[in-house]
């Protein structure tokens, strides 16, 4: 991506309606996602949010921006943030973002967003495919990520975490299944 005009984060402060920052560069988010998407990210932190209950140290958010640096803001859909002492905004990486896949924004996410985040050294990266109800489940291995699989209605425990953190795909995607 290279951007004609570099912005900060202190432009994007200013900004109305939703926006994310890659390398100074402003890019649109999507007129608001289609109903399954936002029911597919519901039903998925929920799923998270349930296996995690016993802990007092995580926290499961929506669509709350995580500040990377002064050039970089992204929004993902789902994350799980453990020993998290900013109240206002995510400002350190993730333990887990989750993206559930936009037709619009699906390159964004695979590719760009997937370089940061493995950059920022977040332990798992899920992308979810509205379509066919998939999940693939990336894992950080020193400084790079591997595949775990794909889920259609596994569950799946995470490791190496704050807390004992699992998501159930199907009792997430139960709902959709025709």
């Amino acid at each position: 991506m290279g951007a004609l005009e570099y912005y900060t984060y202190r432009d994007y402060q200013s900004w109305e309606g939703e926006w994310e920052l890659i390398d100074g560069e402003a890019l649109a988010m999507a007129p608001s996602p289609m109903k399954t998407h936002q029911q597919i990210a519901y039903a998925l932190s929920f799923e998270l949010n349930r296996s995690i209950q016993e802990c007092d140290l995580c926290q499961v958010f929506g669509e709350e921006d995580y500040i990377v640096d002064e050039a970089t803001v992204l929004k993902p859909d789902i994350v799980l943030m453990c020993n998290d002492n900013d109240d206002d905004f995510i400002t350190k990486a993730p333990e887990i973002v989750i993206e559930v896949i936009s037709k619009s924004t699906a390159r964004r996410d695979e590719e760009y967003k997937f370089r940061i985040y493995e950059k920022e050294k977040v332990k798992y990266y899920i992308l979810v495919y509205p379509d066919g109800l998939r999940a693939k489940i990336f894992k950080l291995y020193g400084y790079t990520y591997q595949k775990e699989g794909d889920f259609f209605d596994q569950e799946y425990h995470f490791e190496d975490l704050e807390c004992s953190a699992s998501l159930d795909f199907k009792r997430a995607f139960k709902k959709f299944k025709k």
